[in-house]
């Protein structure tokens, strides 16, 4: 599926003499890029939950009496393929904005271009610390914890409880996974020369992770760090298993999931995993009488059924969507790039639907870290328990 929009109004005549591109006198039109093709397809939902929040805002009037129309174009998860989506988004789509586009090496493709021409990249799915730069790159904002706070929080994690633990790490061989791989260093210090025992990576097209797992676990580690999707990650906790290795597991925010990653690899796999958070798990037992999750439910009930209401994906597209609509609402009927860029780059502890309790969002001109706080969370083989009340991020 090449093409999906949502189209909504026409553009009146003459209107975008005196407006910025994408927007009329009854539309705002936005436009993103994510995999609905290749060897991370599954992220092809994050999209179409995309598409479904819009549409519940359409109907309840739009922005400010301006519908929203969502371009959501498939890069295959392709760098070169996102550089050619992007540019037909803005030279012939002519979209306002990127409303967030999907994967770190996929953004970094295309953000000098987006910002050569001051076009919003807005919420784009990476937490590489490269995308929190308002400096060099003042149009591109994340709508992710950064990687490196987590991961640093991971590695105060290993120090407090296993002191004198041997760590292992499997990462994805790309920007999301090296960034771990420092960070988990940097966050170990002065130990990490004796606590990193072993270091494996793989790539997003490999089938299996299973080879990389048996090395891993021959390198007589008691701590494993997963930075993977959700695949490979219960590829990982399943193959470790398997085998009767037990390392106390710590597994990137992307992939921790109870529905999607935890019971499928196993719940003697994956009980104890560590992870942290800052959206709600819907899943999760002790969410279920939540007003807001409710309200998460039932939209995806009614404008997205086919879609999976414990995807984490969803929760993200459903939050971001959120952030989209509250920046354009700042901006009221003046809505223009340089306001909503503004406007994004200065909110002040805000709280959007599904985050978890004691999280909100955050921005100053001189920081895009959208998130300054996170939760730590310990699977028990049925419920996410926090340990602790958020953690400063910083």
């Amino acid at each position: 599926m090449a093409w999906l929009a949502v189209l909504l109004s026409a553009v009146p005549a003459g209107a975008q003499g005196k407006l910025d591109p994408g927007i009329s006198d009854t539309e705002i039109k936005l436009g993103q890029t994510a995999p609905y093709s290749g060897p991370l397809s599954a992220y092809s939902t994050f999209g179409r939950a995309s598409l479904a929040y819009f549409a519940m805002i359409n109907e309840q009037g739009g922005v400010d009496g301006r519908k929203i129309t969502l371009v959501t174009a498939d890069d295959g998860f392709s760098p070169p393929k996102t550089v050619e989506q992007v540019r037909r988004l803005v030279e012939a789509d002519g979209v306002f904005a990127l409303h967030a586009p999907v994967g770190s090496a996929t953004n970094l493709s295309v953000r000098k271009y987006l910002n050569d021409r001051k076009v919003p990249q807005l919420w784009l799915q990476s937490g590489v610390s490269k995308f929190n730069d308002p400096k060099n790159f003042p149009w591109s904002l994340s709508g992710l914890p950064n990687y490196d706070t987590e991961v640093h929080a991971f590695a105060k994690h290993i120090l407090s409880v296993r002191p004198n633990g041997k760590v292992a790490i499997l990462y994805q061989n790309d920007d999301f996974g090296k960034e771990y791989l420092a960070g988990l260093k940097e966050g170990l210090g002065a130990r990490a020369k004796d606590m990193m025992v072993g270091e494996q990576s793989f790539e997003v097209t490999d089938p299996t992770v299973e080879s990389q797992v048996i090395a891993l676990r021959g390198s007589g580690a008691d701590v494993l760090v997963i930075v993977a999707t959700q695949k490979q990650t219960v590829q990982a906790l399943r193959k470790a298993q398997d085998l009767g290795w037990k390392p106390l597991p710590l597994v990137a925010f992307p992939a921790a999931s109870i529905t999607r990653t935890y019971v499928p690899a196993g719940l003697d796999a994956s009980t104890g995993a560590v992870s942290s958070a800052v959206a709600v798990d819907p899943s999760d037992p002790d969410m279920q009488s939540d007003p807001g999750v409710q309200a998460y439910v039932a939209w995806m009930d009614k404008y997205y059924p086919a879609g999976d209401k414990f995807d984490g994906l969803n929760v993200t597209a459903y939050y971001e969507g959120a952030l989209m609509v509250e920046v354009l609402k700042r901006c009221g009927r003046a809505v223009s790039r340089k306001c909503v860029m503004d406007k994004a780059a200065s909110l002040s502890d805000l709280s959007v639907p599904m985050l978890r309790p004691g999280i909100t969002v955050g921005t100053t001109p001189a920081n895009y870290n959208l998130f300054k706080k996170l939760q730590m969370l310990t699977f028990d083989g049925k419920h996410l328990v926090p340990t602790g009340p958020p953690i400063a991020a910083e």
